[in-house]
């Protein structure tokens, strides 16, 4: 028996689905057992060209050719945005066709809309491409991890980034420098603000903290800060302090309560994910009876993501999808979250700034942080020239992060210090 797939969006995600799904049929049916035919892709401009290994009367711009076809049982949507993708993933849904998505987007700020509207029809939503590319991330989290109580996940789930981030750190790039570079090798977009911003990385921490603890995740409530602001000067101070600096989208258990953030972290170098280097993502997931667990893989690009996409295309066509998502309370029957608000969040902090080279300075800046409880691990200030700014590094013990925030504030007022004092984030996750 045949099973019958449209879908939804062509570019380069859904280009290479289409493609496997031709060229790969017999090596799909001989590892699942399932025949699987791709039978139309709705795209928005017919004129537009495409790629010649996916015949052309496969194509439609009416969502109804689709929608309304009683043959096809899967709809796979790969537009990408919130509309008009949760509009027809909602019609795919409500006439009782199984959802696969890649769209983290779509899912971290609509999810348990679509989730609800699926077990009320007996549906499913498949969604392993959201989160980590070809990593099998979702799989971990409701199925290979089951038996845990899950207290942190910690994710580079950006390749943007990462490559930018690897490429300032290896070489001594600047930011703009790096950015161009990504760009020109087809790893950033013309417009990369959701990613360097990291919006990208909170839809997914959003996706991937509601099946590790089970909860609704307000995407409101993520505390996001990106790497467009980190400046060459303290990468090498963080190389010199033992660390890298990666963007982490981070999700813990605090007390009752939950923390959700993503920002440019120091890792130390010795952990693994200060050398997940380029445009790879890796996600390490902290359980009570496994320990830390690391997931490694391409994170990104159309054939990584294809591969997690049929991937759900043959569990929704065996079978399993629907009964599992009929059966989890991780998909259906979720709580409402706690969220432990930034301020309250406790970690150690790399502080630097640049200081008029005068007696006093430092006795004001360490005064500042002790009435704050903010202790001192390391500093760093190297000899400068007399009458000149010099940059003073300072690395603290874990403090909670308003009180660094309000410090900071106060450092940057005083006379002596020039420009704004850079704050980065440092964890130390298990080994």
């Amino acid at each position: 028996m045949t099973t019958y797939i449209g879908l939804l969006g062509c570019g380069t995600v859904g280009a290479a689905v289409a493609e496997m799904l031709l060229t790969e049929e017999a090596l799909l049916a001989k590892r699942s057992g399932q025949s699987l035919a791709l039978k139309r892709i709705l795209i928005r401009d017919n004129g537009k060209t495409r790629n010649p290994k996916i015949p052309a009367n496969l194509f439609t711009t009416k969502p109804d050719d689709i929608l309304n076809d009683p043959e096809i049982k899967i709809v796979v949507e790969v537009m990408g945005g919130v509309e008009p993708a949760k509009t027809l993933s909602m019609r795919a849904i409500k006439s009782g066709k199984l959802l696969v998505t890649a769209n983290k987007h779509l899912l971290a700020l609509h999810g348990a809309e679509i989730f609800r509207a699926a077990a009320k029809a007996g549906s499913c939503v498949c969604f392993e491409a959201s989160c980590g590319g070809a990593i099998p991330i979702v799989l971990a989290l409701t199925r290979g991890l089951i038996a845990n109580e899950i207290d942190q996940v910690v994710g580079i789930v950006n390749g943007t980034c990462n490559y930018i981030l690897s490429e300032m750190s290896s070489t001594g790039k600047s930011y703009a420098s790096a950015l161009a570079e990504a760009q020109a090798a087809g790893y950033a977009e013309p417009d990369p603000t959701l990613d360097v911003t990291g919006g990208d990385s909170a839809h997914k921490l959003a996706i991937l903290a509601s099946l590790a603890f089970g909860v609704h995740v307000p995407f409101e409530q993520i505390h996001v800060s990106g790497i467009n602001t980190i400046d060459d000067m303290d990468l090498r101070f963080g190389r010199e302090l033992g660390y890298v600096c990666k963007l982490l989208a981070i999700a813990e258990k605090h007390g009752h309560g939950i923390s959700l953030r993503v920002h440019p972290t120091f890792v130390p170098q010795k952990h693994l994910l200060a050398n997940v280097n380029g445009s790879f993502n890796a996600i390490a997931v902290v359980g009570h009876a496994s320990g830390q667990t690391i997931h490694y893989g391409r994170g990104a690009g159309g054939r990584p993501t294809a591969s997690a996409i049929i991937a759900d295309i043959v569990e929704a066509a065996m079978g399993t999808a629907p009964l599992l998502f009929k059966q989890l309370p991780l998909l259906t029957r979720r709580s409402a979250a706690r969220i432990v608000p930034m301020h309250d969040v406790t970690s150690r902090h790399y502080l630097r700034m640049m200081v008029d080279d005068k007696p006093g300075m430092l006795h004001q800046i360490t005064g500042i942080l002790g009435k704050r409880g903010i202790s001192l691990a390391a500093m760093v200030q190297h000899e400068a020239h007399e009458d000149q700014f010099v940059p003073l590094v300072i690395m603290t013990h874990k403090a909670p992060d308003g009180n660094v925030t309000e410090a900071v504030a106060k450092i940057n007022r005083l006379r002596g210090i020039r420009s704004h004092t850079r704050h980065i984030r440092v964890i130390d996750p298990p080994q």
